[in-house]
């Protein structure tokens, strides 16, 4: 009887330490009870923010500032939102920053709550952030299954494409950065871009070589091994794109005296109009909506599915 008893007593001591379980049926863990239907990252534009510190109030404001619901949490991503280097930070350091932390929050928010979805929103360099954290979701690469993103929103993206699901009056051409190689994958359904017209952050003419050659080297500005590839993809894009309009004669022609100085008037018109701060007026329907408004009318009704 003891030898039994001996025998049975080292059995369930082996079952456990080999983890495996002896009781009958698994039990559910259920999620805490503060697991919100919807964990909404925004991630705000350049100056809008700093490393380690609370966002200042800023275009995404307009959108999270409509959100009361208990159902929705909002939480702002930290990054050094800088855009040159004397500022100590490059742009593509930067970005790359910004889309790593909006990642980490997501992960520990899906690790903890099992039944909540997410939105991903971002404005003008946070836009390219959050963009390219939810191309990669959209890959099967992320940081959580597509199936989990239930809502993104880009405003002013400088890596907008023009078949991205545009909210508003057509505009011309794509981001200045050029669109992602690949898209958004399985997101694509989901994302929805704003871009006012005249904005060149979000619309620069596809022709315009010498632009674009300028915003790809500072949306690429970022040595990390990691993207190498994907850089090189993007500068194949553009490459193939100058040499299908003519070549190097094509863009010497784009950097004569008069080509600088008409370009010169577009960009100090650009910046004297403001357009890249308006979307919390610039209507995108009918109805004269904002960007904004529509914006967080999206996310409330993702919250709701």
């Amino acid at each position: 009887m003891r030898v039994n008893k001996l025998f049975a007593t080292v059995g369930v001591i082996g079952a456990v330490v080999a983890g495996i379980s002896v009781s009958a049926s698994p039990t559910a863990v259920a999620d805490p009870g503060d697991c919100p239907s919807l964990y909404v990252v925004a991630v705000p534009g350049t100056w809008e923010t700093s490393s380690g510190a609370a966002p200042k109030p800023g275009m995404l404001t307009q959108v999270t500032d409509r959100l009361a619901s208990s159902d929705i949490r909002t939480d702002y991503v930290s990054y050094p939102a800088t855009a040159f280097p004397w500022e100590g930070g490059i742009y593509g350091e930067s970005r790359a920053v910004a889309t790593a932390n909006a990642g980490s929050m997501i992960k520990a928010m899906a690790d903890r709550c099992g039944a909540t979805r997410f939105g991903i929103i971002g404005y003008s360099q946070g836009a390219d952030a959050a963009g390219d954290l939810a191309a990669s979701i959209g890959s099967g690469l992320g940081v959580v299954p597509a199936d989990r993103v239930a809502a993104v929103g880009l405003i002013s993206d400088p890596k907008r494409s023009d078949s991205d699901a545009l909210v508003g009056p057509d505009v011309v051409g794509t981001g200045v950065g050029g669109p992602r190689v690949g898209g958004f994958g399985a997101v694509s359904p989901v994302v929805r871009t704003f871009c006012a017209v005249g904005d060149l952050y979000c619309s620069t003419p596809k022709d315009d070589y010498v632009a674009r050659l300028a915003g790809f080297l500072a949306v690429s500005s970022n040595p990390d091994p990691d993207v190498v590839a994907e850089t090189q993809q993007d500068v194949g894009v553009l490459l193939g794109d100058i040499a299908s309009a003519g070549g190097l004669p094509v863009l010497q022609g784009q950097l004569s005296d008069q080509a600088n100085e008409q370009r010169r008037r577009e960009i100090e018109a650009f910046y004297r109009s403001g357009v890249h701060q308006e979307y919390g007026s610039y209507a995108v329907d009918a109805n004269g909506t904002s960007a904004t408004a529509w914006l967080a009318n999206y996310l409330v009704g993702a919250s709701r599915m």
